[in-house]
């Protein structure tokens, strides 16, 4: 499990010095709750991330444990070092919308006939209660020619989650290179 801080300081001189020993500031929030102020160890941070299994983590800060999720981050333009993250807490039993990511399986067609495969949406606004949350949206590229895509409602979607993009909007597709 991820271990941080609580920050007792927000102000522009401790974040610096925080950033300096090597965390990463966090802001966790929820509605109907408080917002923490946190720090974790940048590099345990990014660990953490790649090898979760899950899209909803746990996290300690102090002497609480909350259920997460990230929901934006920013990263320096020129080191592009991970500066800041919002984690947002996943209460049970709550309505509410979240970021899932999409993945791709297989090799489309396309690709043979001088098509370059691109994302339109890389993660999908959905509003669903945290324990139906899927962990990401899986699609098969592998029938994709040039020309072709897979649109918002060509994804199978679990019960209880709701798509928020329109139908008509392109998730992936195969494109002519230029």
């Amino acid at each position: 499990m991820l271990e941080g801080i609580v920050r007792e300081s927000i102000g522009k001189k401790a974040t610096k010095a925080l950033r300096r020993d090597g965390y990463l500031i966090a802001n966790i929030y929820a509605k109907g709750m408080e917002n923490v102020n946190a720090a974790f160890k940048s590099n345990e941070f990014i660990k953490a991330v790649r090898r979760k299994e899950h899209l909803i983590f746990d996290v300690k800060v102090g002497d609480k444990t909350y259920p997460v999720i990230i929901q934006d981050y920013q990263r320096d333009p020129v080191t592009n070092q991970l500066l800041h993250v919002d984690l947002r807490v996943a209460q049970e039993g709550v309505l509410s919308k979240y970021l899932v990511p999409v993945k791709t399986v297989g090799t489309p067609i396309g690709l043979k006939n001088k098509g370059v495969l691109i994302f339109s949406k890389k993660r999908l606004k959905v509003k669903s209660k945290a324990e139906d949350l899927p962990d990401s949206f899986t699609l098969d590229v592998s029938n994709l020619d040039v020309g072709d895509s897979i649109l918002i409602r060509d994804i199978e979607v679990p019960a209880n989650v709701t798509l928020m993009d329109a139908d008509r909007v392109s998730v992936v597709g195969v494109i002519k290179a230029k």
